[in-house]
């Protein structure tokens, strides 16, 4: 996995978010094609989790995971972002692990949720 390979602007994932949706009781895995930009990936863990030294451990464990599925598991020309729920951070590492191998199989089969339409801006 590369620098490049990092979503960072806003629109990439609000674009993941009406994609396909794999809960799991660790995180939700939210997979969107990306016209042909390769395997990419994001990490969003809210304020809701915890503290700043909480919800950055649960983003070095999500980067780890990431690394070591994507380039084997991860769908070929798809942005993927994991969302940190409120037990990511005690589970275990290996069932985390398996919970995103599993997540990915379900996301290449099309299992998993519809996502969300977009948010309707308010008028002024």
């Amino acid at each position: 996995m590369t620098a490049s390979s990092v979503l960072t602007k806003r629109a990439d994932f609000l674009a993941a978010n009406r994609g396909l949706r794999v809960p799991t009781p660790g995180f939700v895995l939210l997979a969107r094609p990306n016209d042909g930009h390769g395997v990419r990936y994001g990490i969003t863990v809210t304020k809701k989790i915890g503290n700043a030294v909480v919800r950055n451990r649960m983003k070095r464990r999500f980067r780890e995971l990431l690394r070591a599925h994507l380039p084997a598991g991860g769908l070929p020309d798809h942005d993927h972002v994991l969302i940190g729920r409120e037990g990511g951070v005690e589970r275990d590492f290996a069932k985390l692990s398996d919970e995103l191998a599993d997540a990915l199989g379900r996301a290449a089969r099309g299992e998993g949720q519809k996502g969300r339409p977009p948010r309707r801006r308010r008028s002024r």
